[in-house]
Order: C-alpha cells, then sequence, then structure tokens
C-alpha cells in the first residue's frame, strides 16, 4: 500500500483526477466511488478493506528515533530554546528513570481549561493518570513552582507526589525535553500536549522521515478533549490505522473533510472517498 501526505485539497483533487485520467486509458475497467466512514479497526465501511497501521515496525521506530535525536535534539535549534547544560542535565535525568509511561507538557496542559487556575488543572490530569498506575513525567518550568494566583504549592506538591516532574528555566521550551523523553521511553511511551510539532518535522531531513514522525504522532499523542471545570477529563486516544491517502493500485481511500476544514494530525477524518477499479465483465451470448 502507498501513502501520501498533502493538504486535504492537493489529497482529494490530485487523486481523483489521477483515478480518472487512469480509467480512460485502460480499456474494460471502470472506477467505482462513495463516501464512507472507517472503523476503528481500520476497516474501511464501503468496501471492506483495511487502511494501514499507524503503527511503526520496530525497525521504523529506531530509524525515526535515530532521526529525531541527530536532527531534532543533538542537530537543531534547540540550543535556541534551551542550553546545552541544561539538556545534558534532563538526559541525566531521564537515564536514571525507568521508562515513562506517558510525558506531559505541563504548561501546555495547565492552560487547557478556561477560567481554571493552572495549577488545578495540571493536578486535575496527573491525578486521573496517576489512578491508572501509570508512570508519569510532568515537563514544566521553574515559574510553576513559585506560588502565585495561578499556581498553588500545595497543589504543584501534590503533583509532584504523583509524578517525576523535570521544571527548566523559564525561557527554555518544553518541546526537545518532551520528544527525548517519550522516545526514550520505547515505543509505548504516549505524549500530551496540544502543540502540533510542525517546526520539529520540518528539521528532519526527507519526505519518509517526515511522514514516520506524523505517524508516529498520530499513534503516541494524547488529547484531553473536554476541558470542563469540575469534570472527568476525556482524552480522544490514538488509533490503529493512518489518516493520509492510501492506494493499492486498484482502489484508493481519500479522508475528505467538509467544510474545508483542516484537521490537526491528532485529529480522526469522519468521512473517506473509497475508490474501487473493477473489470468488466463480458456480457453473456
Amino acid at each position: 500500500m502507498v501513502t501520501c501526505k498533502h493538504a486535504w485539497r492537493g489529497e482529494l483533487v490530485n487523486a481523483v483526477s489521477f483515478v480518472c485520467r487512469s480509467s480512460e486509458h485502460i480499456p474494460g475497467r471502470q472506477w467505482k466511488g462513495q463516501f464512507t466512514t472507517v472503523q476503528k479497526s481500520g476497516q474501511c465501511s464501503g468496501c471492506g478493506r483495511v487502511l494501514e497501521s499507524i503503527h511503526l515496525s520496530p525497525e521504523e521506530y529506531e530509524f525515526l528515533k535515530e532521526k529525531i535525536m541527530r536532527h531534532v535534539i543533538d542537530g537543531g535549534d534547540q540550543y535556541k530554546k534551551t542550553t546545552p547544560q541544561e539538556l545534558k542535565r534532563f538526559e541525566k535525568f531521564v537515564n536514571s528513570c525507568p521508562p515513562f509511561d506517558i510525558v506531559i507538557d505541563g504548561l501546555n496542559v495547565a492552560k487547557m481549561v478556561f477560567k481554571n487556575r493552572e495549577s488545578q488543572t495540571l493536578l486535575d490530569v496527573v491525578s486521573q493518570l496517576a489512578q491508572q498506575n501509570l508512570r508519569l513525567l510532568v515537563l514544566g518550568r521553574k515559574h510553576m513552582l513559585t506560588p502565585s494566583s495561578q499556581w498553588k504549592k500545595d497543589e504543584m506538591k501534590q503533583v509532584q507526589e504523583q509524578a517525576d516532574c523535570f521544571f527548566a528555566d523559564n525561557i527554555s521550551k518544553d518541546d526537545p525535553f518532551l520528544l527525548y523523553a517519550t522516545l526514550n521511553s520505547g515505543n509505548h511511551c504516549k505524549f500530551i500536549t496540544k502543540d502540533l510539532m510542525r517546526d520539529h518535522k520540518a528539521c528532519l531531513p526527507d519526505a519518509h522521515t517526515r511522514h514516520l514522525f506524523f505517524k508516529w504522532q498520530q499513534g503516541h499523542q494524547l488529547t484531553i478533549m473536554n476541558c470542563l471545570q469540575r469534570s472527568k477529563l476525556a482524552f480522544q486516544h490514538t488509533f490503529s490505522y493512518d489518516t493520509v491517502v492510501q492506494t493499492t493500485g486498484d482502489s484508493w481511500h481519500i479522508p475528505y473533510d467538509e467544510d474545508q476544514v483542516q484537521r490537526s494530525s491528532y485529529e480522526v477524518p469522519t468521512k473517506w472517498l473509497c475508490l474501487q477499479r473493477k473489470t468488466k465483465t463480458s456480457a453473456p451470448c
């Protein structure tokens, strides 16, 4: 199966145009199309084919991990976002800990609930995940430990009792730390942030590596879906199939986003265009 990643308008127009042009030059063949949905298992409800898995093979994971370490963590612009000394301190910290199950972008998560105190929001997320006996890492900034109207000392103490925490300098950015800790923990580790990581994907050397990064991100990024005060948090969990244009030669599956709405990388398309090429049978004599 071949997959392609473009903006949705290009995906839909180019793929449909291609299959229509191809059918004109193949005698006895025709294309049949329908709008359909894809089940959680990845099976198309229209034709029954299973879409390509979102999960990377062990070889793909190690390949991607090496590329991210080289081009984003070690060779990117991370020293504009932190210092060599702080990055080494963080690497030593992570390597001294057992693998994590979930890495949390603490400042990003803390700002997800409108009109809620930031330390309370972070504590709510950490407490709910800790109840599942998950090993957690919270990444934050040092100012989060200074008591203020948004950051209560007792709430941050409870956060630190339920999760490992690393607080970077206030001028530092969390992204390199989040990527390093998640990848270093293994392919089972997920991360929570609403950051789309576009800058880091752009640092990768080629389209193949960027596509693997996109798949890894889809399979590992958890997003908090409801951000209402005093309610149990709900997460949009990762899914099992890739959400880009896919073709086997005799079929195309194209994610279709209505009203020209562009999805974030962690969002699942609700509608697909399923195209099947079928050979015409000869009429009986």
